[in-house]
């Protein structure tokens, strides 16, 4: 046997979710409604928080990704770095 460590554990958890997912599901999470969550958490062996939380990640990543692709978040960080912000974080921001 072998202990796998707690984000292996998570990774795996995540995975099952996404497995018991139908490709359309994947494909438009906002079709997930509360019958389609219980669903997926019995296929996946977890409770619905699970799904909800990862739902919600994936929702955080997606917002993320979108003001990365808008340069919104390359501004805000450049911002930052001219205001010394930055310096809280080992000062890998220079002016």
């Amino acid at each position: 046997k072998t202990n796998l460590s707690a984000a292996d554990k998570q990774t795996k958890r995540m995975r099952g979710i996404i497995d018991s997912m139908t490709p359309k599901e994947r494909a438009k999470p906002e079709l997930l409604k509360a019958t389609r969550k219980r669903r997926i958490a019995a296929g996946a062996g977890v409770e619905v928080q699970e799904v909800n939380r990862l739902l919600a990640q994936f929702e955080q990543m997606q917002t993320m990704m979108k003001q990365f692709k808008g340069g919104k978040m390359a501004r805000t960080m450049a911002s930052m770095a001219a205001k010394g912000a930055a310096k809280g974080i080992g000062g890998l921001f220079k002016k």
